[in-house]
């Protein structure tokens, strides 16, 4: 475990194995400590950096940068500080948002780039009620100092709710994995960063609309991965992705629902390593 003090915040990560770079990242309410079957595995061919986000785990919580484009400076300051120029970037959950403003923002650092169980931000326009109802605790998160109040009562009641509810795999994410995530979500600012993460989708939502109003899509190779048996696996996914890139291709995982890297993580690890070479 190392510490880099990047874009003005002190980062942790892990760094293992060998090889060509891969960036792994986390997403909500975990840290990278998710990863840590999938790294294992692709250490064996890879040099593989994964770190906690900036706001969880070890990772400083400031009072502001919840938003994609200063998490994705974090990363490319990162990079720089690890003597990388070029790696190859995957993303589960909130980290896939990041990869992406990485992938758009920085495109010359992203090699190739890998989305897990994540889907294009909707306008909400087109959300109907199924939807909305599966994005429940987006509205929830977003608003002002309620979320923290009342999740701080019982923080591993409200954990545990979304890793019992959102796997396929019950038991995929152990009892000590949750702890894990209990004792970071229960450090002073954590709560309020992982709410603030969901808060700035509204700067997000703008800068998206931005884009996509320009055209300006990733260039590089993509990967979406998705649970078989999650609540993305009956969507559009990979066709909604590739009107949002150039060079799209997918899988479903089997025997997994949302949290993918731990449900799966030999799936996910062969998919990663053919994709990423």
């Amino acid at each position: 475990m190392a510490t880099a003090v990047v874009n003005g915040i002190r980062m942790h990560y892990r760094r293992i194995g060998e090889g060509s770079p891969i960036v792994l990242l986390h997403g909500w309410p975990q840290t990278g400590y998710a990863w840590r079957h999938v790294a294992d595995d692709l250490a064996a061919d890879h040099t593989v950096i994964v770190p906690d986000l900036r706001g969880y785990g070890q990772s400083d919580k400031p009072a502001g940068g919840m938003d994609k484009r200063t998490m994705a400076a974090d990363l490319s300051a990162l990079l720089r500080e690890l003597g990388f120029e070029r790696v190859g970037v995957a993303g589960h959950d909130r980290g896939g948002r990041v990869a992406h403003r990485w992938a758009l923002d920085h495109p010359a650092e992203v090699s190739r780039l890998a989305l897990l169980d994540i889907a294009p931000k909707p306008a909400l326009a087109q959300m109907n009620r199924e939807s909305a109802a599966q994005s429940w605790h987006w509205w929830f998160h977003r608003q002002q100092d309620l979320p923290e109040l009342l999740v701080g009562a019982d923080i591993p009641a409200y954990l545990n709710f979304f890793y019992q509810s959102m796997t396929h795999n019950r038991d995929a994410i152990t009892p000590d994995a949750v702890d894990q995530y209990v004792r970071a979500f229960s450090q002073p600012g954590a709560l309020r960063c992982g709410f603030d993460d969901y808060r700035a989708d509204v700067i997000d939502d703008v800068r998206d609309e931005k884009d996509a109003a320009a055209g300006r899509m990733p260039e590089m190779p993509m990967l979406v991965l998705w649970g078989e048996q999650g609540a993305l696996a009956s969507s559009s996914l990979l066709s909604n992705w590739q009107r949002h890139a150039h060079d799209v291709q997918g899988q479903a995982i089997a025997d997994s629902g949302h949290f993918l890297p731990e449900e799966a993580p030999e799936g996910v690890a062969r998919e990663l390593r053919a994709f990423f070479g």
